[in-house]
C-alpha cells in the first residue's frame, strides 16, 4: 500500500515520497570543503528532493550560526528502493555520513539500529519527544532518532462555511458523520469528496481508521503481525472497508469521484462545493497555496468511530535523524549537538522557516506558527490529549500489501463488497509477510 501525500518525503501511508533519482557526492552542497582551523566538520545525508534541501539548508544555517565551530556538509540520496539500498549499503560498509535522515517504524527496524546506530536515550531532550514518535525510533528500549518535521494526520478535512451554514457540529461518531452527510446532500452539496483518479487517496477510510481499531482491539497490531488477526474477521478492522462502502452506497460521493484527482478535491473543498475530504493533512499546504481562503475555511477532524469517548486521530510520524556508529570523537559530539538542536524549539522554528508544517511537531515546547492553517491547528488537541492519537498501523507492524489502494477503489466504487475487499487484502499481505520471514505466516 503506497500513500502519496505531497512531494514532501514521508514514510508512506506511507506517505511514500517520490524524490529525485541521483545522489550528490558528500560535501557537494556544503558551505566549504574544509573546516577552518579548530573546527569540526560533519556530513548530513538527506533526501535530494527540493523540500528536503530547503529544510536541511535552513537547519544547518541556523545551527551553525549558534555553533560556529561546527561545519555541516550536505550529502543527498534518492528515495524509494534505490535510496533504501544506499542507506543499507553505506551502513554495512562503514561509509555512512555522520548524521542521516531515514524512515521511522518498521523500516527503521530493518536497518539493524542496535548494530548500526548510536543510542541517544541518555540525552536530556529525550523526555521532550512525543511518545508516539519515540515508539517508532526505539529498539530494545533504546531511542535512536529525533524527528525531522511534524506529524501528519489521516483525517477528514471539512468546509467550515458549509458546517456553519447548515448548523452542523463536528462529529465524534460514525453515526453523527453520516447524519451530517445526509443534511449536506439535501442542501445540494457533495458530502464526501473522493479522488480515485489518484488511487492512493482511496485508502483513508481504512488506514486513517486505525486509531479506532487500536482503541477497540489494543492487541490488533501484534496479532496481525503474527497472522493471528485479520481485517475480514476483526469486528473493528473491517469497519474501514464497511465505511468506504457505506459512503458509496448512500450516494455521498462527488459525481466525478472515479476520475477526480487531488487538485480537484482540494478545489471542491476550498470552494465549498464539497463538504468532507478524507485525506492526509500533508495536502493542506498545497491547498492553501492555491486557495488562500482555505487557511481559515477548512478545518480537520479525526475519522469518527463507534465510541465518542475514544475518538482520536491516526498519525503518521515524521522521518527520523540518526547517528551511525561510525561517527566517533569530535564528530560524534558535534552530531549529538546537531540532533539536540533539531529536537528543540529552535529547531522547530528553523523547520517552520523553511516550510509550512504538515502538522504539530513531535517535540514538546514546539508551538505551531500563529499563521498556520486552521486544519493544522485542529490536529494539536488530539496530540495534547492522552490517548487521543495513535500511530498508523505501518509504524507498529511491518505487514503491508501492495494492492490496498486498488481494493479500496473497488469497494468505494461499488464493484466489490466491504467483506470481500477486506478478505482480498488479507490475502494480499500474505506474500509480503512471508518474504519478511515473519513467524506464523
Amino acid at each position: 500500500m503506497t500513500f502519496r501525500p505531497r512531494s514532501r518525503g514521508l514514510v508512506a501511508f506511507t506517505a511514500a515520497c517520490t524524490l529525485a533519482l541521483t545522489a550528490c557526492s558528500a560535501g557537494s552542497l556544503g558551505s566549504s570543503d574544509k573546516a577552518s582551523a579548530g573546527s569540526v566538520a560533519i556530513t548530513y545525508l538527506i533526501g535530494n528532493q527540493e523540500q528536503d534541501l530547503k529544510e536541511a539548508k535552513q537547519l544547518t544555517k541556523d545551527f551553525t550560526a549558534k555553533n560556529p565551530g561546527i561545519t555541516i556538509k550536505l550529502d543527498t540520496r534518492p528515495a524509494g528502493t534505490e535510496g533504501d539500498n544506499i542507506v543499507k549499503t553505506r551502513l554495512s560498509t562503514g561509509d555512512m555520513a555522520d548524521v542521516f535522515t531515514y524512515n521511522t517504524g518498521s523500516l527503521f527496524q530493518a536497518i539493524a539500529p542496535q548494530k548500526n546506530l548510536v543510542p541517544i536515550s541518555d540525552q536530556p531532550y529525550i523526555g521532550d519527544l512525543d511518545d508516539n514518535f519515540k515508539k517508532t525510533v526505539t529498539a530494545a528500549d533504546q531511542v535512536y532518532g529525533v524527528p525531522s518535521g511534524g506529524f501528519m494526520g489521516g483525517a477528514v478535512l471539512y468546509s467550515i462555511p458549509v458546517y456553519t451554514k447548515l448548523g452542523l457540529k463536528v462529529p465524534t461518531t460514525w453515526a453523527e458523520f453520516m447524519a451530517n452527510n445526509a443534511k449536506i446532500k439535501a442542501a445540494g452539496i457533495a458530502p464526501v469528496i473522493q479522488t480515485y483518479g489518484e488511487t492512493w487517496t482511496s485508502q483513508l477510510f481504512v488506514l486513517g481508521d486505525f486509531h479506532n481499531v487500536a482503541a477497540a482491539e489494543p492487541d490488533f497490531a501484534d496479532k496481525y503481525t503474527k497472522n493471528q488477526a485479520k481485517y475480514a474477521t476483526s469486528p473493528a478492522a473491517v469497519k474501514g472497508f464497511e465505511h468506504t462502502q457505506q459512503v458509496h452506497d448512500a450516494g455521498y460521493e462527488n459525481k466525478d469521484f472515479a476520475s477526480a484527482k487531488v487538485p480537484d478535491g482540494l478545489r471542491m473543498l476550498a470552494q465549498g462545493k464539497g463538504a468532507h475530504y478524507p485525506i492526509l493533512s500533508g495536502v493542506v499546504a498545497d491547498m492553501v497555496a492555491t486557495y488562500p481562503n482555505a487557511a481559515k475555511d477548512v478545518g480537520l477532524f479525526a475519522l469518527p468511530g463507534d465510541d465518542a469517548a475514544k475518538n482520536g486521530l491516526t498519525v503518521w510520524t515524521p522521518g527520523g535523524v540518526y547517528i551511525p556508529t561510525t561517527t566517533t570523537g569530535d564528530r560524534l559530539d558535534a552530531a549529538k549537538k546537531f540532533l539536540a538542536f533539531i529536537a528543540s524549539p529552535d529547531g522547530c522554528k528553523s523547520l517552520a522557516a523553511a516550510a509550512a508544517p504538515t502538522g504539530p511537531y513531535a517535540v514538546k515546547g514546539c508551538a505551531l506558527p500563529a499563521d498556520v492553517p486552521e486544519a493544522i491547528k485542529d490536529m494539536q488537541p488530539y496530540l495534547d490529549k492522552p490517548g487521543a492519537s495513535s500511530l498508523a498501523l505501518e509504524f507498529v507492524s511491518p505487514v503491508k500489501g501492495p494492492s490496498l489502494e486498488q481494493i479500496t477503489v473497488e469497494v468505494g466504487s461499488g464493484i466489490r463488497k466491504a467483506k470481500d475487499g477486506a478478505a482480498r487484502y488479507d490475502e494480499d499481505v500474505k506474500k509480503q509477510a512471508q518474504q519478511l520471514g515473519l513467524a506464523g505466516w
